[in-house]
């Protein structure tokens, strides 16, 4: 694997498994941060045990600085401005940035966004491609302003979205794509060659946050619309339907002759099951 010249000190600010796996790859290539800024440690899993994000634990196996603030303090600021980074990257890091914290670094800080911007801005780009139905999605690499995702492009790539692909088997497509394109601006960023486009804002799309009560499926609707959500939700909330008052969670699903086709699901109280013998 070829390493490219790095020739600035950056910060670089992640929190799940897109930012960790992003940061593998970027340091593979010889792009090392100064110092890694996630989110503190929280519950996770059955046991709500208090677990450090997949950043920080790569972070820490790799051997870099990390830290894990719980607000942006004017001090956290202050300790972050000493590193005397040149710009950050920030990769699903799941807080908003201050404008002091974003003027804290001459060149400024870029963003992996993973949908064709200005399409799809906000938290969820993959869920809602997948959810309208798209044949074709990609990454843009953006300069971070205030508002959100509205910064200008660095780089765009598109790629076509598979019939069969749900959120699981797409995201981590966009999040490799991101990254290596990532590594591929980085040298241009850094020596001031690379062009900026704008971005059109009277095209902006927007995407929130997905509640839990978004994976309900109604069988009497259309079952391409089904098809759609199983697709966009498979990775979280998930996607369910009630029986005799009890919910039943969809595991895998196909999409058959129109019809959409529950394969595995998990009755409430129950264990995973095939769904022809949940319904027998």
């Amino acid at each position: 694997m070829t390493k490219k010249a790095m020739t600035h000190k950056f910060v670089y600010f992640g929190t799940p498994y897109v930012s960790s796996d992003t940061l593998e790859i970027l340091v593979a290539h010889g792009f090392v941060p100064s110092l890694v800024v996630t989110s503190p440690d929280a519950p996770k899993g059955r046991g709500m045990e208090v677990t450090p994000s997949e950043t920080k634990m790569f972070a820490q196996n790799a051997g870099l600085s990390v830290i894990a603030p719980e607000k942006h303090t004017a001090d956290v600021v202050d300790d972050i401005k000493k590193i005397g980074a040149t710009y950050a990257l920030v990769v699903a890091y799941g807080k908003i940035l201050p404008q002091s914290l974003i003027d804290a670094f001459p060149l400024g800080i870029l963003n992996i966004h993973y949908s064709l911007l200005p399409k799809y801005r906000g938290a969820s780009p993959v869920e809602c491609a997948l959810l309208h139905g798209d044949t074709v999605t990609g990454v843009a690499i953006q300069k971070m302003v205030k508002e959100l995702d509205a910064g200008d492009i660095l780089a765009i790539k598109e790629v076509p979205i598979e019939p069969h692909e749900t959120a699981r088997e797409l995201r981590p497509r966009l999040v490799k794509l991101g990254a290596e394109l990532l590594v591929d601006v980085l040298p241009s960023f850094e020596d001031g060659t690379i062009a900026l486009t704008p971005q059109d804002h009277s095209q902006a799309t927007r995407c929130g946050k997905i509640a839990k009560e978004e994976g309900l499926l109604d069988f009497s609707e259309d079952a391409k619309t089904n098809w759609n959500k199983y697709r966009a939700y498979a990775e979280s909330p998930g996607t369910y339907f009630f029986l005799n008052g009890k919910r039943v969670k969809i595991k895998t699903a196909r999409f058959e002759n129109g019809q959409f086709i529950p394969l595995r699901v998990v009755p409430e109280g129950k264990r995973e099951m095939d769904y022809v013998d949940f319904v027998k």
